[in-house]
């Protein structure tokens, strides 16, 4: 537009369209056009892997989830997966969901830079996370990326996603997230069992060939799985992923280990003492309570009941009940907190000190642990550690 009120400053008679199309035809600013290329697979070579966001319902709400789909290129096997969130868990999950579906590995896996398998660096120069790239040679593959801006190169995972949008989700609700992705599953084998117009074939014909070149699976396959580390609340719960399962209430307090796997979640205290839970994914901040959790009628933790740790600190130091009360009351910290800070301070430092110091505190009102510590500290300095007048002695 500046050029063609400059233009008419000069003197030139010719309208705004004029000038647009005389551009056009001369190639001028426009971007010259390159005709599209093909890449061709041979067979058992390479499978793309890709996500994309969709919305979907599930149990009555709207969730925007993750798409993840891998598709064969020579065969054009098509199998995808949709979860609430793609971690670097989920993409195990789900590669080893994918490798299974087809029966076999290709000798690579293409994905597109994304940060749960890239290390370092795009394209050629790609490094896959040392987590990553143990799993891809377990299972015969490696994982390799296209240059940053050439979606192009996978263009063969690229282009389902539409589909998948517009046939599959299209009017479609789902109870939850196990029966959404049986329903994909089924959707897959019926549209691998489908002729299609661009490829003249059908794809479970042509994955009959590839299959032959595919590497065959390990004899056993480890089931992926992620360890948490988690001490049981004063309400009977460990969270994982923001949603709380229950656990015995004689577990309270007591440190679990946790191990999450595609379906369950195990949390385990010991060999002999395991809970195992169903996985939810959704709605977070729920809780999950075994029937065998719930305690019977009337013999429940009662909200007025005392803290462990306060029973500990009244037993051990009988005269600090007064400042522990209030300490509940003025604390800015959790209460279950605060209390094992002060119980951990009685355990650590010598009765003396320790009483001299809260005594002093309760007088003046101070509530803050962190310095209650450094008073302890002082006292012990001072009474405990006379190095210098024993040696004069």
């Amino acid at each position: 537009m500046r050029v063609h009120e400059e233009l008419e400053v000069s003197g030139a008679a010719l309208s705004y369209q004029a000038l647009t199309g005389f551009c056009r035809r001369q190639g001028i600013g426009q971007t010259p056009v390159v005709p599209a290329g093909q890449y061709h697979f041979d067979p058992g070579v390479e499978m793309q892997h890709d996500t994309s966001p969709h919305e979907v319902e599930v149990g009555g709400r709207k969730y925007k989830a993750q798409t993840a789909s891998a598709v064969l290129c020579y065969s054009r096997m098509l199998f995808f997966q949709i979860n609430p969130t793609f971690q670097r868990f989920d993409c195990k999950v789900f590669l080893t969901d994918a490798v299974r579906y087809m029966n076999g590995a290709p000798e690579r896996v293409m994905i597109d830079n994304t940060h749960v398998v890239v290390l370092r660096g795009t394209g050629r120069e790609m490094i896959p996370v040392p987590e990553m790239e143990a799993f891809a040679d377990r299972l015969g593959f490696r994982f390799v990326a296209h240059e940053r801006g050439d979606a192009n190169r996978s263009a063969r995972v690229e282009r389902p996603f539409s589909f998948i949008e517009n046939n599959f989700l299209a009017g479609r609700t789902f109870a939850g997230w196990v029966e959404l992705n049986r329903q994909a599953r089924q959707w897959c084998d019926k549209v691998n069992s489908t002729y299609k117009k661009h490829l003249r074939a059908v794809p479970r014909e042509l994955f009959a060939i590839e299959r032959q070149h595919l590497k065959p699976l390990p004899a056993w396959i480890p089931e992926v799985y992620r360890l948490h580390q988690r001490t049981v609340d004063v309400e009977g719960y460990v969270s994982v992923q923001s949603i709380r399962y229950s656990v015995p209430i004689s577990w309270i307090g007591r440190r679990v280990e946790i191990r999450e796997t595609r379906d369950k979640i195990d949390i385990e205290l010991d060999a002999r003492h395991i809970v195992t839970h169903e996985r939810a994914l959704t709605p977070l901040h729920q809780r999950i309570m075994l029937a065998e959790h719930r305690p019977p009628r009337g013999e429940g933790v009662k909200r007025g009941d005392s803290h462990p740790e306060e029973q500990a600190l009244v037993e051990a130091a009988p005269e600090i009940a007064p400042y522990i009360a209030a300490l509940k009351q003025k604390g800015r910290k959790v209460t279950t907190l605060v209390l094992r800070q002060l119980l951990r301070l009685l355990r650590e430092y010598p009765l003396e000190p320790f009483l001299a110091a809260v005594a002093e505190a309760a007088r003046y009102g101070l509530y803050d642990l962190d310095r209650l510590e450094r008073m302890i500290l002082r006292r012990v300095a001072r009474d405990y550690f006379l190095i210098g007048e024993k040696e004069n002695d």
